[in-house]
C-alpha cells in the first residue's frame, strides 16, 4: 500500500483545502490520503479557530483517510522546524510515498533551486549579516538568497512557498525518497481579508468569524456544507470562537513571576527578549497590549506568541533540541474514514513509531506530572498540556482532560 502525504491546519477546512485534496488525488493517481494536522495551536503561534477533532472530522468528510496529529513541539515553531517534523512523520509511517502542498509558484525546479540555496555558504553568511542588521528570519534569508540567485523576493516571502521550500529542504536533509508535488493556489492570496469567491483565505474566514457583527452564513459559499455545519455547530455550543486574547491572564502571570535566567531558557527567546518582555508585563493590561509595546520587524507578532505559547508549556530549548533530533515519536490518530481504517491496519506493520488511539495506554494525568517520563511520554504530554490551555481560550472556559477522554472519530 502507497499513500499520498497532506500537511495541513485547516484552519478551517474551506473550498481552498478541498482543491487542493482533488488536485492532490488527481495528480498523484492514488486515493490513499493521509493528512499531518496541528493540533490546538498554530504554526503563527495563535489559537485553532475549533478544536483539533473538529477539524479533523472536517477533513475526514471532504474525503482525507487519515488525520494524524502533529505534535505541539513541531507544530507550534518556525516554518522550518514546522515542515521538517511533518516530513518526518510522515516518513515513519513507512507508506507515504509522495507529499502534496500548495504553494504561490508551484514549480518544483524553482523550489528545490531556493531550497538548495539556502544552504549555500555564501547565503548563510549574507543572512547572518541581515539579522545583526535588524532583518527578521525570514526577511533575512529572502534578502540574502534574492541578492546571490537573483530570485524576486515575492517568491521567497510568498508564505505558501516558504512552506513549500521547508518541506523539500526537509526532504533533501534527511535523504527521503518522498517525492514533492507542490499544487498552485487558486484565487485567494493566503493573506486575502475578504470574502469575495467561493474559494476565500482562512486568514478571511477567521477574521469574518472573529468580527463582532459576524454572521456565520456569509461564509456558505466558501466552505463545503461539512465544513460550514461543523462550524456553525461549534460556535452555537460553545457561545464563542476562541480567542488568544482570552489567555492574557495566563501569559501576564507567567511573566511577573518568573525571572529573566528561566526566561532565558524558551524556545524562541534570544538577544535580551526574556528582559523586555518581563519589563513590558508590568504595564500590559492583557495580551494585546504586551504584543503591539514588544514587537519590532526583528520580533514579529509570530514570533512572539509562539515564545508566549511555549512560556507556558514551559517547552525550553534544551527540550525542544533533543525532540528536533528525535523528530516525531508517535502518531497521534485524530480521525478515520473505512479507507482510513485500512491505512491503519497497514502502519502497524510498516511504521516504525507506535499509533496512538488513547493517550491513557500512553500517559496518566498523574504521570504527566512526574519528572519519571521516556522520551515519547514527554512530548505527548505536551500535546496534552496545550489541549488544557486552549480550553481556556473560549468564554466561558471549557473543562481540561479532553486528551484522556477523546478517542479518534470514525467517519463513515
Amino acid at each position: 500500500m502507497q499513500a499520498i502525504g497532506l500537511i495541513s491546519e485547516y484552519n478551517p477546512f474551506h473550498n481552498g483545502h478541498k482543491y487542493h485534496l482533488e488536485e492532490a488525488k488527481r495528480t498523484s493517481k492514488n486515493q490513499n490520503t493521509i493528512c499531518i494536522m496541528s493540533g490546538n495551536f498554530t504554526q503563527r503561534g495563535d489559537v485553532m479557530i475549533t478544536d483539533k477533532w473538529a477539524r479533523a472530522t472536517m477533513a475526514v468528510k471532504a474525503g482525507v483517510d487519515l488525520v494524524i496529529e502533529l505534535p505541539t513541539v513541531f507544530a507550534v515553531r518556525s516554518a522550518e522546524h514546522f515542515a521538517a517534523g511533518s516530513i518526518r512523520l510522515l516518513n515513519a509511517l513507512g507508506v507515504v510515498k509522495e507529499v502534496c502542498f500548495g504553494a504561490e509558484n508551484a514549480e518544483y525546479h524553482l523550489l528545490n533551486k531556493i531550497a538548495n540555496a539556502s544552504t549555500d555558504t555564501a547565503v548563510i553568511n549574507l543572512f547572518h549579516e541581515n539579522l545583526l542588521a535588524g532583518k527578521s528570519y525570514a526577511a533575512a534569508m529572502s534578502i540574502a538568497i534574492a541578492s546571490i540567485y537573483s530570485i524576486p523576493t515575492k517568491i521567497l516571502s510568498s508564505p505558501n512557498n516558504i512552506l513549500a521550500i521547508e518541506y523539500i529542504k526537509a526532504i533533501n536533509k534527511y535523504d527521503l525518497t518522498i517525492v514533492p508535488i507542490p499544487i498552485n493556489r487558486i484565487i485567494a492570496n493566503y493573506h486575502d481579508t475578504e470574502i469575495s469567491n467561493t474559494i476565500a483565505s482562512a486568514t478571511a474566514i477567521r477574521a469574518h468569524l472573529q468580527s463582532p457583527d459576524c454572521d456565520i452564513s456569509a461564509l456558505k459559499s466558501a466552505m463545503p456544507t461539512y465544513s460550514y455545519d461543523l462550524l456553525k455547530a461549534s460556535f452555537f455550543t460553545n457561545k464563542s470562537f476562541p480567542c488568544l486574547n482570552n489567555l492574557s491572564s495566563i501569559f501576564l502571570y507567567r511573566l511577573r513571576t518568573t525571572n529573566a535566567n528561566d526566561l532565558e531558557k524558551i524556545i524562541g527567546i534570544s538577544e535580551g527578549l526574556e528582559n523586555k518582555l518581563i519589563n513590558h508585563s508590568s504595564n500590559a493590561i492583557n495580551l494585546e497590549n504586551l504584543l503591539t509595546l514588544t514587537k519590532t520587524k526583528r520580533y514579529p507578532l509570530s514570533r512572539l506568541q509562539r515564545v508566549l505559547i511555549h512560556s507556558i508549556l514551559g517547552t525550553t530549548k534544551e527540550t525542544i533540541a533533543h525532540f528536533d533530533k528525535t523528530g516525531p515519536l508517535y502518531a497521534r490518530i485524530l480521525a478515520f474514514n473505512d479507507r482510513g481504517r485500512q491505512i491503519i491496519k497497514e502502519l502497524k506493520k510498516t511504521s516504525s513509531i507506535p499509533l496512538i488511539s488513547k493517550t491513557t495506554k500512553f500517559l496518566n494525568t498523574t504521570k504527566r506530572n512526574t519528572k519519571q517520563l521516556n522520551d515519547l511520554e514527554k512530548m505527548l504530554a505536551i500535546d496534552t498540556y496545550a489541549t488544557d490551555i486552549y480550553a481556556l481560550a473560549y468564554s466561558p472556559n471549557h473543562p481540561g482532560g479532553l486528551d484522556f477522554i477523546h478517542s479518534p472519530i470514525y467517519i463513515k
